[in-house]
């Protein structure tokens, strides 16, 4: 939609509705990830009314739930783990390499 006015892409990575159906969590991502992200959910807290305007021209229900935007910082948190995996890994294949450099020679 463009009268929400986001930079870049942004996309729902998944919903939560409470019990009752009075609210929604709406976690959401961008491409860029870290701070874009937290604008982007800014952004759209602002623009709640628009949305849920639109899913009541879609959607029939007695209450529409109020929309809560929260960045999803999963991906930020799989690339950080990843990296120290990364780092261990090649830490480890550093210490191999200095143990059979060093068996060699003796």
């Amino acid at each position: 939609m463009r009268e929400v006015g986001t930079d870049g892409i942004v996309s729902v990575s998944h919903c939560e509705l409470s019990n009752d159906l009075s609210y929604c969590k709406v976690f959401i991502s961008t491409y860029e990830g870290g701070e874009k992200t937290v604008q982007a959910a800014e952004k759209l807290k602002t623009k709640a009314g628009l949305f849920k305007k639109h899913i009541n021209a879609r959607i029939r229900m007695r209450k529409i739930p109020e929309l809560i935007f929260l960045p999803d910082n999963s991906l930020d948190y799989y690339d950080k783990i990843t990296g120290i995996i990364d780092e261990l890994n090649e830490s480890k294949h550093d210490e191999n390499n200095n143990d059979s450099t060093n068996g060699s020679v003796l």
